[in-house]
């Protein structure tokens, strides 16, 4: 006889009723299906079209092609947090965001569980030693913000660490604007259905099975505990949030200087005229010499770093 496998159903409330959710039942069940899109306040009916959403990644992927050109001829360095919930599409955004950016310039970092000596050093050290170097672009998939969520509510951490973290995080990052690193936090947030929707189709496409692990299912029955920890309110507390494009949150400690853009504010690169703003490389040789012809077109438009909008698709 084969070896009877244990159930891995949880009992959830959701809206005021308990559900009952098995992620490894081949149907999803209607109420999640019926609930997915419009879950978590997302405030669209229905899907953004593949071509507009296609169309409007292309122009931002190009102008993160120019930032790396910017970086190479001025030395600044980029550094992109990425949190949120899980299968919020943190994975997704950072693909987006460096699948054509140069890989020797650019590159993501993802660590795994601390060994035995990393869990015995400071606890930022290991993030440290992956900042970005002169000219460099770095995305982190999840980060030293594991200790603000994560490591808390799965009980990873104790009382008296996680107290240490709120103390310490707004200092470090005060040293990251110290050191003139160009610093962007994302937290992506997801609806209840919608994220039990995404760790049903990890769990029954093969493709995607290797996503959903041991700690998705031990988490779904701690959502509100992870809503307290990923929006506090409580006074003094080391976070302000600031809202973002179609609900996307950004972090921030106190102190810490706004994002600069990613042009330099005095390269005095734009032209006044009857459309706007314009950027003319020929008029400027600071700006030929970082940002090269792309696509045939010699005026380039400016844009600042969005979030991500939010359409599902990840």
């Amino acid at each position: 006889m084969g070896e009877q496998v244990e159930s891995r159903a949880v009992e959830l409330e959701l809206h005021g009723k308990r559900r009952i959710f098995d992620v490894d039942d081949p149907i999803l069940p209607e109420w999640v299906e019926e609930k997915a899109l419009s879950s978590g306040d997302f405030p669209y009916k229905k899907k953004m079209k593949s071509s507009d959403y296609m169309k409007e990644l292309k122009s931002l992927q190009i102008e993160l092609v120019k930032v790396q050109f910017w970086l190479q001829a001025t030395g600044k360095r980029i550094m992109s947090i990425f949190e949120g919930r899980d299968a919020a599409g943190k994975g997704g955004a950072i693909f987006a965001t460096s699948s054509h950016m140069n890989p020797r310039l650019a590159r993501v970092v993802a660590l795994s569980k601390p060994n035995d000596r990393e869990a015995g050093q400071w606890y930022f050290q290991r993030y440290v030693d992956q900042f970005p170097t002169s000219g460099e672009f770095v995305l982190f998939d999840r980060s030293w913000y594991n200790r603000a969520g994560v490591e808390p509510v799965m009980g990873f951490c104790t009382p008296e660490q996680y107290e240490a973290f709120l103390h310490q995080a707004p200092q470090m990052e005060k040293v990251i604007d110290h050191e003139a690193i160009l610093f962007f936090k994302f937290y992506l947030d997801i609806g209840r259905e919608m994220q039990l929707k995404r760790f049903h189709d990890r769990r029954h496409d093969p493709r995607k099975v290797w996503k959903l692990s041991s700690m998705d299912i031990a988490a779904l029955d701690k959502w509100d505990d992870y809503s307290k920890k990923a929006r506090p309110d409580a006074e003094g507390h080391p976070y302000r949030l600031r809202a973002l494009d179609r609900g996307a949150c950004q972090r921030q400690a106190p102190g810490a200087a706004e994002p600069h853009p990613p042009y330099p504010d005095d390269a005095r690169l734009y032209r006044q005229g009857p459309r706007g703003d314009r950027r003319d490389r020929r008029k400027d040789p600071r700006l030929r010499s970082c940002l090269p012809q792309i696509g045939g077109q010699p005026r380039l438009r400016a844009r600042r770093f969005r979030a991500a909008r939010g359409s599902h698709r990840y």
